[in-house]
């Protein structure tokens, strides 16, 4: 595992220096849905600081288990009802998309005392399994929300679809970050648009290039899922 998460680190750093960016600006996530707790461990021994997982529930178990010497990030659905629990948890949710959820995390997250850092999802492929707002109202819902006090928009978030050949993800990367520019370029108070969140095991190196600044990686790291 130790070797994955070096090579992994040396193709971010060779992607990011192809397009002409620092690759310090480039973050690892581990993705451990489902897997069991020592390789996670094993995972963060090798050096990765930000763990991804897709169920509250889940999470839940593993932070009780682990503690959180690291950033634990949610990357997955969230349902409303979960928010209160998700507020607690993760130091970062990466899949606010809908007005509903954030009005609920707000509430959540200004009942404890705490302002959660949160991704906008976009869904740039148009995919209907894939969640997060369309990119024309994504705009909107980033000024909505960033009058929100208990909120922190940092970013954007989305996930390609899948391709033989990655190149083909390309443009829903360079999408997510010409869409990241042009919030940006609105200045909207409360919110910084600092992090890109977008690339997976086969088609990290293209994000990076497009501008990624979290890479969600799980298979490369820990091998084939447990069924």
């Amino acid at each position: 595992m130790r070797e994955n998460i070096l090579r992994l680190r040396e193709r971010i750093t060779e992607a990011a220096l192809r397009a002409g960016r620092d690759p310090g600006n480039v973050r690892l996530m581990a993705v451990t849905k489902t897997f069991r707790d020592e390789p996670i461990r094993e995972a963060i021994e090798a050096g990765v600081d930000i763990i991804g997982e897709n169920y509250v529930q889940e999470a839940k178990r593993k932070i009780e288990q682990m503690g959180k010497s690291v950033e634990w990030h949610l990357i997955g659905h969230l349902q409303t009802n979960k928010a209160k629990v998700a507020v607690r948890l993760f130091d970062m949710i990466h899949s606010v998309n809908r007005l509903s959820l954030a009005e609920e995390l707000n509430r959540r997250a200004a009942a404890v005392g705490t302002i959660c850092r949160v991704l906008i999802e976009v869904n740039l492929s148009g995919e209907q399994s894939k969640s997060g707002a369309a990119p024309e109202e994504a705009p909107s819902l980033i000024r909505t929300v960033a009058a929100m006090p208990h909120l922190s928009i940092r970013g954007l978030m989305t996930m390609a679809p899948w391709y033989d050949d990655p190149e083909k993800a390309r443009p829903c990367f360079s999408g997510l970050r010409a869409l990241r520019d042009r919030i940006a370029s609105e200045n909207i108070p409360n919110v910084v648009m600092q992090e890109l969140s977008m690339g997976m095991t086969d088609d990290f190196e293209v994000a990076v290039e497009e501008g990624a600044t979290i890479v969600r990686i799980g298979r490369a790291i820990f091998g084939e899922r447990p069924a």
